[in-house]
């Protein structure tokens, strides 16, 4: 990194898919700009998952050209997750991290001299992240994994909750359709997602709104091709300027491990297009009812697939 003359800050929250696509887009970023270098902070996951903790700690000792990764220490007792208000206790348990990630920084500008931090980049579960980057004036991007289209819906239901003062989750529970600026077509109420029909899920909404609209970009992993009319949506807002980034896509995956061989030679032999794929994300999992439905239309659907079922991890 002793070439470089500016530096970046990357925050993943401390999850797989999450921490993937903040590495991907550093590489992307080093790649394109040899006076750049980055520094990952890890945190480590609020929840007992050896794969995830044990894939974090090997990021570590990771040695790839101009990006650098620190692991975050946390509190001896950090913040637990609530299972009542799990969306809330999890940005808890982040924010538990800000004073560490302020000394980090600290000395990392001390090091390296002032001004050659130019920028805090952070995912959509770290925005709190953004009042550390304040304290040292330091401007601070936004990654946000999922689709621009859900950005706008998120910015939707915000706007419904703080300026027209709507119940929520009265109205996710009703028949009926809403007209949202990001979809083409208007949106069905009982497909709302269910973290937004209960109040840990709102008041989480509402506050990481409020922290996206401190930033000087969001930047999403899409583009313009496939969702022009999500993006274009955005313009002529109040809202910080919306950057496709994307694709960002780690075409190598995760590292095969021995016992899945046979998995993979399975699918390597199945014809083009003719396999589902579910993924519910590196936190999803579902009750029993919900899984037995999820079953049934698969079998239904005529196509091959594979699935791995586990437990909801401990909180």
């Amino acid at each position: 990194m002793a070439n470089a003359v500016a530096e970046l800050v990357f925050i993943p929250a401390p999850g797989v898919g999450h921490i993937m696509s903040n590495i991907e887009l550093a590489k992307i970023l080093v790649n394109r700009d040899q006076r750049l270098s980055i520094t990952v902070l890890l945190i480590n996951p609020p929840y007992s998952v050896f794969a995830l903790t044990a894939y974090i700690q090997s990021l570590a000792k990771n040695n790839i050209e101009r990006i650098r990764f620190i692991e975050v220490p946390q509190d001896e007792t950090p913040p637990k997750l609530d299972p009542k208000a799990f969306m809330t206790s999890f940005d808890a348990f982040i924010i538990s991290h800000c004073k560490y990630v302020t000394n980090i920084v600290a000395d990392i500008i001390n090091q390296s001299g002032s001004g050659r931090v130019v920028g805090f980049v952070v995912d959509i579960l770290c925005v709190g992240m953004i009042n550390v980057a304040d304290e040292f004036n330091i401007p601070t991007y936004v990654l946000y994994p999922p689709s621009a289209a859900f950005l706008g819906f998120n910015l939707y239901l915000e706007t419904l909750c703080v300026d027209k003062n709507q119940d929520v989750i009265e109205l996710s529970n009703s028949e009926g359709e809403i007209v949202v600026p990001c979809f083409v077509n208007p949106v069905p109420t009982k497909v709302f997602p269910e973290v937004y029909k209960i109040q840990d899920g709102l008041d989480f909404l509402v506050s990481s709104c409020r922290d996206l609209r401190k930033a000087k970009g969001i930047m999403v992993n899409t583009f313009l091709e496939l969702e022009p009319h999500a993006i274009k949506s955005f313009s002529n807002t109040n809202f910080p300027p919306v950057y496709p980034v994307g694709p960002v896509l780690n075409l190598d995956g995760v590292a095969r491990k021995a016992d899945e061989s046979d998995l993979f030679s399975w699918l390597d032999g199945q014809p083009p297009s003719s396999v589902v794929l579910l993924c519910f994300g590196s936190m999803g999992s579902f009750d029993e009812v919900q899984v037995k439905e999820i079953a049934r239309g698969l079998e239904r659907s005529g196509h091959r697939f594979v699935w791995s079922l586990r437990l909801r991890p401990p909180l």
